[in-house]
């Protein structure tokens, strides 16, 4: 298991993050319910935290779990001379050490009351909202350019296993999720196949990490970005 070199580049975008940090259930978190699963840079990089403001203004209550307690992909880790080990940072990041900071955090919030989860996963969390799906943990799905998913085998199972609505937001350029997978999810998924609901957008000319962080001087790249956002809050509308 690798990451591809879309997986470790980012674009930082403007603005100023108006959440607030808050510890639920001993877990770090970024508090804006939507369960939003990052990429590999983590809450850490303001570009998630603006996404969860944005999601905030729509009307859900958003929460980041820092599920790779702080050791996020450094925003230097494709500079000259970086020491950044992709391998030993995977070996850091598996399902044993991320997954349960999420399952805290969603027993917290129902000990607070709340009873209906959605969660959007971009990039290396769209690979844990397909198990949170799984194990039928949340009522809506919302993933963007996923990585780390088993094509076509994690496609049956959640067409087997999950009853849980999921939207798909797909790009052109993806080593992770290429066309060939998008297209196998839309013959496993689609057309009614899945009756709980299913959707896929398709972004072209953009590659893998559009949807959180894309280069916005690019109108085409912008476009997809804010696209694949207002599909995911259209989605969490319909069925959260």
């Amino acid at each position: 298991m690798s990451l591809c070199k879309d997986c470790i580049t980012s674009v930082t975008h403007e603005g100023t993050p108006t959440g607030k940090w808050e510890t639920i259930g001993t877990i770090n978190c970024y508090d804006k319910v939507i369960i939003y699963l990052t990429d590999g840079f983590g809450p850490q990089l303001v570009n998630n935290r603006l996404l969860a403001d944005d999601f905030a203004k729509n009307g859900f209550k958003t929460v980041i779990p820092d599920y790779l307690h702080g050791d996020p992909v450094p925003l230097n880790a494709e500079d000259p001379g970086s020491n950044f080990s992709v391998p030993d940072w995977l070996s850091r990041h598996g399902p044993e050490q991320t997954r349960p900071p999420v399952d805290k955090v969603i027993a917290a919030l129902k000990e607070e009351g709340v009873t209906r989860f959605g969660a959007t996963g971009y990039c290396v969390g769209g690979r844990y909202v397909f198990d949170l799906s799984f194990d039928q943990a949340i009522q809506a799905s919302a993933i963007s350019h996923p990585t780390f998913l088993d094509i076509p085998i994690d496609l049956e199972k959640y067409f087997s296993k999950s009853i849980t609505p999921l939207l798909l937001n797909t790009c052109e350029l993806d080593e992770w999720f290429p066309p060939s997978a998008a297209i196998k999810a839309d013959e496993i998924l689609g057309d009614g196949k899945f009756a709980p609901g299913y959707k896929r957008e398709y972004f072209e000319g953009c590659k893998h990490g559009f949807a959180v962080r894309g280069d916005m001087s690019k109108p085409y790249i912008k476009a997809a970005k804010e696209g694949a956002f207002k599909s995911t809050v259209e989605w969490m509308r319909k069925y959260l």
